[in-house]
């Protein structure tokens, strides 16, 4: 088999249906697999794999083990050579795993001394926004300290937190890759232990991309195909948020640097700001006011556009090439590609431009207005 797609879900029901409606797409002329664990949700996750997607492996968790024993769990029963770690909150398009299969294959030819470890792409937000820890470098005192007092804006110097040798459109060589989409071989993966048990989230894909540089490997960020990450649905930013993310660092660094007793207080420091940062980002966001909807869709006879706009209360406006501000583009995934979806948002973000997807065959709207907030259902039933 070539490919195995490991997803860890754990109460984000509604972005897990649309990411395996994704992914189900993008493997359709593959040999792979997709393999869900579901670490206890509380909501009906369980429920709706075994309805809508009974032929899929699902693995229930009868507690919540955490995203490193979570996906080590999958892994183990994974018969692909490759494997795709993948959020739930993500959406890939149809071409996805085809193009990185091509550009391994094509990188043994044109670059034969790059010793492939974790592949990473380019990663947007619902807006449509790059977001940069798609690629980063390792965060040693120097480079997270440039991070936590926000230096890494100023110059390519300050910048190697988050790769900046690299534009976001050019492939190349990066030390770390976010845990939300990581593809490599299996056997490598089983090599290195998988994630580290021990660091329960937040450190374990710095952690692994990092263990995967020591044995001599190249971590390597491929731009050539996009995918979504929600991100905002992935953590709820609270104590308990801060909490880890401190213990997470903490572990990061334990385990792999020396320390003094003046690192150890400002590492605490900064991780404590850094967290707060992150916590309080989205109370500090504006979220644009939206005043026109535009349905987006290659079928003119569509029911759910009547449906919506009753549940919705609103009008939708026919779609034209002009985009507008302060409007939101529903965009009909039974007729639009995932691709060309995820192209549209990249092509058409704004500050004051949203987006939501139907995804196939379903009766919600989804989407999500700032990568610092849960993300939006609306559900028609």
């Amino acid at each position: 088999m070539q490919l195995s797609v490991i997803i860890l879900n754990y109460n984000v029901r509604f972005f897990l249906e649309q990411c395996i409606l994704s992914v189900q797409k993008a493997i359709a002329t593959l040999d792979a697999e997709i393999i869900v664990v579901d670490n206890n949700s509380s909501d009906d996750s369980c429920q709706m794999m075994q309805s809508r997607f009974p032929n899929i492996k699902c693995i229930q968790n009868k507690e919540n083990v955490g995203f490193p024993k979570g996906n080590n769990i999958a892994v183990a029963q994974a018969k692909g050579d490759y494997i795709c770690i993948l959020n739930p909150d993500t959406v890939v398009a149809e071409d996805t795993f085809t193009k990185i299969f091509d550009f391994v294959t094509s990188s043994a030819v044109e670059m034969p001394n790059l010793k492939l470890g974790i592949i990473g792409c380019k990663l947007i937000d619902g807006r449509g926004n790059f977001l940069p820890e798609s690629k980063r470098g390792i965060p040693t005192p120097f480079v997270a300290f440039t991070k936590i007092f926000g230096l890494y804006k100023l110059s390519n110097f300050f910048g190697k937190y988050y790769a900046q040798h690299l534009k976001e459109n050019e492939n190349g060589k990066v030390d770390i890759l976010v845990g939300a989409f990581m593809f490599l071989k299996r056997e490598l993966y089983l090599q290195v232990g998988g994630f580290d048990e021990d660091c329960f989230m937040y450190s374990d894909d710095i952690d692994l991309s990092y263990q995967i540089l020591k044995l001599g490997y190249d971590n390597y960020y491929f731009a050539g195909t996009t995918v979504i990450h929600y991100k905002g649905e992935s953590t709820l930013k609270n104590d308990l948020y801060r909490k880890r993310f401190q213990e997470a660092m903490q572990f990061f660094y334990a385990k792999h640097f020396k320390k003094s007793g003046l690192f150890t207080i400002f590492m605490q420091l900064g991780s404590f700001v850094f967290s707060v940062t992150k916590q309080f980002k989205s109370d500090s966001e504006s979220h644009p006011e939206i005043t026109k909807y535009c349905w987006i869709s290659k079928d003119k006879n569509s029911v759910w556009k009547n449906s919506f706009e009753a549940k919705l209360n609103i009008v939708f406006e026919d779609f034209s090439e002009k985009i507008t501000e302060h409007t939101e583009y529903i965009i009909d995934l039974n007729s639009i590609s995932f691709a060309d979806a995820i192209q549209f948002l990249e092509k058409n973000k704004h500050i004051n431009t949203t987006f939501k997807f139907l995804p196939p065959n379903s009766d919600y709207l989804i989407g999500s207005n700032s990568s610092n907030d849960r993300g939006k259902i609306i559900q028609l039933n």
